[in-house]
C-alpha cells in the first residue's frame, strides 16, 4: 500500500484550477475538522504545508475546500 500523501485543495470563488497545497501526514486531520467552520465563517487561517511553509488563506474567497489524499490514482475530487 502506498503512503498517504494528504493536500489541502482549494477551489476558488473566481473559478480556475484548483490551488493544492501538499499538506504533512500529522498535519492534515486536524485541518480537515477546521474546514467547515473556515468557510462557513470565511476566515483566515495559516496552514503548514508538507515542505514546511506556512500558507495564510483567506476562506471568504474560497467556494469549496477539503483534504484529498494524493496517492489514490485515478481518483481526485469528492467522490460518492
Amino acid at each position: 500500500m502506498t503512503e498517504p500523501k494528504p493536500a489541502l485543495v482549494l477551489h476558488l470563488a473566481t473559478g480556475g484550477e484548483p490551488l493544492i497545497f501538499p499538506l504533512a501526514a500529522e498535519s492534515a486531520p486536524p485541518v480537515q475538522e477546521k474546514l467547515a467552520d473556515l468557510l462557513r465563517h470565511g476566515s483566515v487561517h495559516s496552514v503548514q504545508t508538507r515542505d514546511g511553509n506556512v500558507v495564510s488563506v483567506n476562506f471568504a474567497h474560497v467556494a469549496a475546500a477539503y483534504v484529498e489524499d494524493l496517492s489514490r490514482k485515478g481518483k481526485f475530487g469528492l467522490s460518492v
